[in-house]
């Protein structure tokens, strides 16, 4: 798995980190999540650098422009619920992408042991097609992969993306070792390591109740 650190070079990237991070911005949930959105539509940027092109042209008022458009079927999908935000920055870039949605979740066993379990999954056919799947935080990397094995039982997709704000070290090594060449990883930063609740550090917390709300 190649792995695109967008912390290597200095970018406004920077800043909303800051803003994601500090508890003292936490506050404000609206905030919260607008920064994640800013996320998605940056990040969909730099990773539209990298998708084929093919020749186009627009007739205008006063004559033909010749253009470049996205050569490539394009599908977003993202990990209930804090992906939500992020992946609707990616759908503002990509505006003309099929969506899916997978649901996971950590079930307890006792105060630090857990399994993920996936719920739900809507997607549309991916045989073909280029896979981007989004999650703002990549603690242990259980979540995302499950998400991609059963998204595969949509299809075959021609390029998997995986695109994650804040990645911890463990995670990436982790799916380094269960992905092959064919998936690339795009990430705002890597974080140095997981605590013993498995979430990262430093991080931000819990993504997902700071976007929506501490949930029981």
């Amino acid at each position: 798995m190649k792995v695109i650190n967008l912390s290597e070079e200095n970018s406004i990237l920077q800043q909303y980190l800051k803003e994601i991070r500090a508890v003292d911005i936490q506050k404000d949930p609206l905030r919260f999540r607008q920064n994640l959105v800013r996320f998605g539509e940056l990040m969909a940027y730099e990773i539209s650098k990298t998708l084929n092109y093919r020749p186009t042209k627009a007739k205008t008022p006063l004559g033909v422009a010749e253009l470049m458009k996205i050569d490539e079927k394009l599908v977003l999908s993202t990990i209930l619920r804090a992906g939500v935000p992020f992946h609707q920055g990616f759908l503002n870039t990509f505006d003309l992408s099929e969506s899916a949605f997978v649901s996971a979740y950590r079930k307890y066993k006792d105060a630090l042991k857990f399994d993920i379990f996936i719920e739900y999954i809507a997607s549309p056919k991916l045989d073909g097609k280029t896979l981007i799947i989004t999650d703002p935080m990549l603690a242990t990397g259980g979540s995302m992969e499950l998400a991609y094995g059963v998204l595969l039982t949509k299809g075959k997709p021609k390029k998997v993306i995986l695109a994650s704000i804040i990645s911890s070290q463990p995670a990436i090594e982790y799916l380094q070792g269960a992905f092959g060449d064919e998936v690339t990883l795009w990430t705002a930063v890597i974080d140095p390591e997981l605590d013993e609740h498995s979430y990262i550090v430093p991080g931000l917390g819990d993504a997902d109740d700071l976007a929506y709300g501490a949930k029981l």
